[in-house]
């Protein structure tokens, strides 16, 4: 009994990656291209699903604890181009530049939720503040000249389809391992489903706020050396111009959150950044302008919300005209 659910269970998971995959191979075929074509498109189909997946993992990890974060892309940039320099000054290689990055954007990320936990003001106002913060020490380190490391073919190297794939599965390994298998998982669980209950039985509610504020920071660590790692520089942002990074985890994140009941929410949040990704080829393929990526992005977004909050209803709607035609 147990394996037909399995397998139905599978079924549903992959169903939303696939049936994105394949409405974009039929428009492909229609506009007389391939969405495949060369290991170039492969590299950007994996690159984004590494970067779409972890910036969905740091958005979520504290949104569903109600704690909206509008920092992510600052902590991205600003420790991509501290570690950059280091990278420069110290001749770190990538993997070296990579851990600083990590360690550097958990900081931030520890910094923000001290900031959060002391003063008590609302989340998403302390996150407007740190992510302006962020951008303008960003800014002043570098002098508004960026890092530049279009010299060190190590980093840029580190754009491998190896790479992406190894840095996709230790992330999503070391999540479900961490909010799934451990203590500090069960007592954020705890607190997402009851704050109130859960901190009178005893779970300190700070100590896990502040642990995910520095997970999170990690992940976009890892986002931000990826990006300069593929351009071979890292540019300024100032007045939020870093946040329109995590606009790209709302979709992946609810499509993780459907897919979600049907096998582990970590793992659907993945194959949610797996449909993105496909999007996000699909647009490079046929020449979408950005005007108009932004336009489909957001009508996807919206749809698949309007399906979320009538899902009943339309499945019941179903169900009657099967029984009709029965």
């Amino acid at each position: 009994m147990k394996k037909p659910s399995l397998f139905r269970n599978l079924l549903l998971s992959l169903l939303i990656p696939c049936a994105v995959l394949l409405v974009l191979e039929i428009i492909a075929l229609a506009k007389g291209v391939r969405l495949f074509v060369n290991a170039d498109s492969w590299k950007l189909f994996f690159r984004a699903v590494a970067n779409v997946t972890l910036t969905t993992f740091a958005l979520s990890i504290n949104l569903d604890s109600g704690r909206f974060d509008f920092s992510l892309g600052s902590v991205s940039m600003l420790s991509a181009t501290i570690a950059g320099t280091l990278s420069q000054q110290w001749q770190l290689g990538p993997w070296l530049t990579l851990a600083a990055a990590v360690c550097i954007a958990a900081g931030l990320g520890l910094i923000h939720g001290g900031v959060y936990v002391l003063t008590r003001i609302p989340p998403i106002i302390v996150s407007l503040g740190m992510a302006l913060f962020y951008e303008g020490c960003a800014f002043a380190f570098t002098g508004g000249k960026g890092v530049s490391l279009v010299t060190r073919t190590d980093i840029i190297g580190f754009s491998q389809i190896g790479n992406y794939i190894l840095v996709t599965a230790a992330a999503v390994a070391l999540i479900v391992l961490l909010f799934d298998y451990t203590r500090f998982g069960a007592n954020y669980r705890a607190l997402v489903s009851g704050q109130k209950i859960a901190v009178e039985t005893g779970i300190r509610e700070v100590g896990n706020a502040l642990g995910c504020y520095a997970v999170s920071g990690a992940l976009m660590g890892v986002v931000g050396f990826i990006g300069m790692a593929n351009t071979g520089s890292q540019q300024m942002a100032l007045n939020f111009g870093s946040i329109g990074i995590m606009f790209t985890a709302f979709l992946p994140m609810f499509i993780g959150g459907w897919i979600g009941r049907y096998i582990n929410r970590r793992i659907g949040i993945m194959l949610g950044a797996v449909s993105m990704a496909l999007i996000s080829l699909a647009y490079a393929r046929f020449d979408t302008a950005s005007s108009v990526q932004s336009i489909v992005s957001a009508l996807l977004l919206v749809l698949f919300l309007i399906y979320l909050n009538n899902e009943f209803a339309i499945l019941s709607r179903f169900r009657r005209k099967q029984e009709v035609k029965s």
